[in-house]
C-alpha cells in the first residue's frame, strides 16, 4: 500500500520521534488521536495531525487498528532505525520512489522543478498520464519539494545549493 499525504518536513528528525511518541501505545486508549497530537506536539491543525498520522503509518511508525491508532514499536530494534525508515519511505510513500529514481539517474543536482519535469516526461513516455487525475504543476512541484526535503532528512538525498542529488550508498 502506498500513502499520499506528506507533511511539511521538520527541521530535525527528532520531531518525527516526538510525534510518534505522542501516539498511544495501545489502540483504543485515546478516542481522538488527532486531538492528542495537537495537545502533545507543536502541530497546530487537525488536518496537519491527520496528515502526520497517515505519514507515520507510511513510515511504519504507527498502525491503524479497529480500535484506533497506536504507535508501532520496532520490537528489539529502534522504531526510528534509519535503514528501516528509508526503506519504508521509498516503498510506501507515493511518489518517493519516482523522485529518488530521477535523482539516481541524474548527472548532477536537480531542483524540484527539474525533478517534476522529469517525472512528467517519464509518465508521458510510458503512457501513464491517465492513471490518476492530473495535479496542477504547482501542486505537483510543492509535493515533490516536500518529498525531496524528506529524502534529505532521511539521508536518501543531499541538498546542495543547486538542488538535490542522491546520497552516496551506505555501507
Amino acid at each position: 500500500m502506498r500513502f499520499k499525504p506528506v507533511p511539511e518536513p521538520p527541521a530535525e528528525r527528532t520531531v518525527l520521534a516526538t510525534i510518534q511518541r505522542a501516539l498511544p501505545a495501545t489502540a483504543g486508549d485515546v478516542d481522538d488521536c488527532c486531538r492528542l497530537l495537537l495537545a502533545e506536539t507543536a502541530l497546530e491543525t487537525r488536518d496537519e495531525a491527520a496528515t502526520w498520522l497517515t505519514f507515520l503509518r507510511a513510515l511504519e511508525l504507527a498502525t491503524e487498528e479497529p480500535a484506533g491508532f497506536r504507535r508501532r514499536d520496532a520490537g528489539s530494534g529502534s522504531a526510528l532505525d534509519s535503514d528501516r525508515l528509508r526503506r519504508a519511505f521509498r516503498a510506501r510513500v507515493d511518489g518517493a520512489d519516482a523522485v529518488l529514481g530521477v535523482l539516481e539517474r541524474a548527472d548532477g543536482p536537480l531542483t524540484a522543478d527539474e525533478v517534476a519535469e522529469a517525472i512528467r516526461s517519464e509518465r508521458r513516455q510510458s503512457g501513464d498520464r491517465d492513471r490518476r487525475p492530473t495535479r496542477s504543476v504547482e501542486t505537483q512541484r510543492e509535493r515533490i519539494e516536500r518529498l525531496l526535503e524528506w529524502a534529505a532528512l532521511l539521508e536518501l538525498a543531499e541538498q546542495e545549493r543547486d538542488g538535490y542529488r542522491i546520497a552516496p550508498a551506505r555501507e
